[in-house]
């Protein structure tokens, strides 16, 4: 055997070895999946009804920007319409509804938290192995915490723990791929002045939601890629009866606009059968041949497809706003924390309890003052008076702070827990904490036998 397989061998096993000694050290099985994004460990939420409507009517506010007008991070950007020749900014700030409702199923079932948190409670916010977060399966600006000492923001905190921000940051991603055409996405609409009223002509857009990939990537969404055989296929049902790989993701979303999903006998949204690209039609054809994807993608604008569906404006609420978002109060309580890691197991560990003194959704985050103190969950929610909050929910949320000796620097250490919230009034609640830590350590590399 040679001198260099050796090494490889070697240096295989000391991988293996250093994964299972970072398995064994971490946190438990949902936390290690969300490592690498804005949150050490699962941040919570609250799951609202079944039946979706909560979601439902966010997604309609938020289609015509009646939720979060003016803000930077959650408000829609301006629409551009036009086409190559003459792309400009002045169309109305809205999105097809029924598209974000069938972009939303696509992603998570319409669902806000994990599979096991019931409806109507709150627990581990849904977050997937590429740290998409919630409703919108939102990953852009959520992989790494953003703000000071790498802590997340607190825009992050909103859209891993509020529905409403995070429909709403959804929302603004997919205007934000309408936007990106013709500069480095085609155009679809080459006849209808690139009219973003026209559902069919989001069918750019939303193939780039999930990643604007072609022939030769590991998850390519062009419809002529030979991996989802040939053309014309059946039309995704949207019911769980097909397989979703042999689909390009727009293909998944067009689908489900035609046929919603049903719950409890009722369908999800009025069925909209959005016209795709006919692959047989030279219009299309050449736009969508593999030859035509290349950057900037010029020889990929095409016609809109027909017949085409314009999008119907909802009418919201004018308190829809208020009584949606509701006023949230940061409540905390907030004794002086003593933790023994000598202890009992009750004095090894403390909790805090944050409260929500007013009505709606309250969002919350915890900054420990260093690696050594250790916070579950990271950021929450607290359910304001007349929110559904069904066994085994809490409005009250419980944040438990544990010590990781192994990063202390002494034997005893002091610090200040902050516990702010985005929406629930921006003044932060300290909590000191001190930690006394008498434990033995072994001489290194020494065992002893009873």
């Amino acid at each position: 055997m040679s001198s260099r397989v050796t090494a490889l061998r070697v240096g295989a096993l000391a991988l293996v070895a250093l994964a299972a000694a970072w398995a064994a050290l971490g946190p438990g099985p949902a936390a290690r999946e969300a490592l690498a994004c804005a949150f050490l460990r699962h941040p919570h939420t609250y799951e609202a009804d079944r039946a979706r409507a909560t979601y439902l009517d966010a997604i309609e506010a938020v289609s015509v920007d009646a939720l979060f007008a003016g803000d930077a991070a959650f408000g829609l950007p301006k629409m551009e319409q036009g086409t190559r020749a003459n792309r400009t900014e002045n169309a109305p700030r809205r999105i097809p509804a029924t598209l974000l409702k069938a972009i939303a199923w696509v992603e998570s079932n319409l669902t806000m938290a994990s599979r096991s948190v019931t409806f109507h409670s709150e627990g581990d916010t849904l977050v997937s192995f590429d740290c998409g977060h919630g409703i919108m399966q939102v990953t852009s600006g959520m992989t790494i915490p953003l703000g000071t000492a790498q802590q997340p923001t607190p825009e992050q905190v909103s859209i891993a723990t509020h529905y409403a921000h995070n429909i709403a940051r959804g929302a603004w991603i997919l205007a934000d791929k309408w936007n990106s055409a013709p500069e480095e996405r085609p155009i679809v609409g080459t006849d209808t002045n690139g009219d973003p009223a026209l559902i069919e002509n989001w069918y750019y857009a939303t193939w780039s939601y999930n990643g604007f990939t072609g022939p030769g990537s590991r998850m390519s969404n062009h419809p002529a890629d030979p991996g989802f055989g040939t053309w014309p296929r059946p039309a995704y049902r949207c019911d769980g009866g097909q397989a979703r790989n042999r689909y390009p993701y727009q293909e998944l979303v067009w689908g489900c606009m035609a046929s919603p999903p049903v719950i409890s006998g009722q369908p999800l949204w009025d069925a909209v059968p959005a016209t795709l690209p006919d692959l047989t039609d030279p219009r299309y054809f050449a736009a969508l041949s593999p030859g035509a994807f290349q950057f900037p993608f010029p020889a990929m604008d095409m016609p809109t497809p027909l017949p085409s569906h314009e999008a119907v404006v909802p009418q919201i609420a004018p308190n829809y706003r208020s009584v949606a978002l509701g006023s949230p109060v940061l409540r905390v309580d907030a004794p002086q924390i003593v933790i023994r890691t000598d202890a009992s197991p009750t004095e090894a560990r403390a909790t805090v309890r944050v409260r929500n003194g007013g009505t709606g959704i309250l969002t919350w985050v915890v900054q420990p003052p260093g690696g050594w103190l250790v916070v579950d969950p990271p950021a929450g929610v607290a359910l304001g008076a007349g929110l559904p909050c069904r066994d085994p929910c809490s409005p009250v949320a419980e944040i438990t702070i544990t010590v990781n000796p192994t990063l202390l620097t002494s034997t005893s250490a002091t610090g200040t827990l902050r516990i702010t919230s985005p929406n629930g009034g921006r003044q932060a609640v300290n909590i000191r904490v001190e930690v006394q830590a008498d434990f033995e350590v072994g001489a290194p590399g020494t065992s002893r036998a009873y």
